[in-house]
Order: C-alpha cells, then sequence, then structure tokens
C-alpha cells in the first residue's frame, strides 16, 4: 500500500490499526471497560458480591472497583437475591433511573427464578419486572460465577448485538452462564 492509495481512498485505504480503527468499535470497547455497577443486594447473595469487590478477586482490573450509591452515575445493575412483591416497583425505579445503556445480572438461583420462595410474596424471576442480559446460577453463586457473568456482559456489551437488541425490542439477551464456584449443579438455576 503507497501513499498514493491514501490519498485516492481516504482512511479506507488504510488498513485498520489502533489509529484508524473503527470509532463504533472503540465507543464499544470503551463501554465494555467502565461498567460501573449498581448494587441492589437484597439477600445472601449480596455478600458474595461484596466478596468479589475485595481486594482478593480485584474487580479494580475491570474498571469497577467503586459500586455507585446513585443510579444515576451506574449502568450496571446486579440483583443479588430474591425480589419481593414490595421491592419490585423500587428496582424498576432504579433501573429507570439508570444512564443509558444499561444492563442487568441476575446473580443467584433467587433472584432468576425465586429459588426456594415459590410463593405469593417472592417475583418468580426479576425478568418480570427489568430485562436481564446475564444470569449467574448458584445459591449463592460464588465471586467466580459473578466475575464469569461480568466477564461475559463485556463480551455481549462489545460485541454490540445487545445494545441494538435494547433499541429494538427492550429485551436483555437472558445468557445464562455455568457456574464456576464448584458448586453442584442441583443449587444452580432453578427452571
Amino acid at each position: 500500500m503507497g501513499i498514493g492509495d491514501v490519498l485516492d481512498e481516504g482512511f479506507e485505504g488504510l488498513d485498520h490499526n489502533f489509529l484508524t480503527g473503527n470509532l463504533e468499535d472503540l465507543v464499544k470497547w470503551a463501554r465494555a471497560r467502565s461498567c460501573w455497577p449498581a448494587t441492589f443486594g437484597l439477600a445472601c447473595c449480596a455478600i458474595e458480591m461484596m466478596a468479589t469487590g475485595s481486594g482478593h478477586y480485584d474487580m479494580a482490573r475491570f474498571g469497577m472497583e467503586v459500586f455507585r450509591a446513585s443510579p444515576r452515575q451506574a449502568d450496571l445493575m446486579i440483583v443479588a437475591g430474591r425480589v419481593s412483591q414490595k421491592m419490585a416497583p423500587v428496582l424498576r425505579q432504579v433501573y429507570d433511573q439508570m444512564m443509558e445503556p444499561k444492563w442487568v445480572i441476575s446473580m443467584g438461583v433467587c433472584a432468576s427464578s425465586g429459588g426456594m420462595f415459590n410463593n405469593y410474596a417472592i417475583v418468580q424471576g426479576v425478568d418480570q419486572v427489568v430485562p436481564v442480559d446475564v444470569y449467574a446460577p448458584g445459591c449463592p453463586p460464588g465471586p467466580e460465577t459473578l466475575l464469569h457473568a461480568i466477564i461475559t456482559l463485556h463480551g455481549l456489551i462489545e460485541d454490540g448485538e445487545l445494545t441494538k437488541r435494547r433499541e429494538a425490542t427492550g429485551a436483555g439477551a437472558g445468557v445464562l452462564i455455568e457456574q464456576r464456584d464448584g458448586q453442584p449443579a442441583a443449587l444452580q438455576l432453578g427452571r
């Protein structure tokens, strides 16, 4: 490739590299690596979520070391634990106050499907309230499983299909990952 190709075709004449890469790809890469989580810890899964934020698992390498207390500063909601019927409108309000684009991880069998609480007081799946992108199975899922869910979500964000689907249908990806912390399969997702 010579200088004439660049003069004739502009940037299209260059092979894409870090200087001439697609701006959209750069934006998706930046979004994937700058997720700021808004915590929604409701039960025992929240303890595992807090453990994931500790120095041993080092969420800082993903740019997520600070859990945001304000939904206006967050773009990732981690729903950790069972959601009661009384808490569902609050969860939806927090989700609606988050900035766009926004994503949701359902952490644990109780958030994903109601778990062992099959009664009128517990929402039988947080996907009835907000669109879920990644389901992290377990009772409770350990930090390894939550990190696997976060890495999976980063891949979905960088791919770009998740943002297109959310704009078109309002639905999440609904990806179910495998458990990474050695719990028996019987305690995974109860659907």
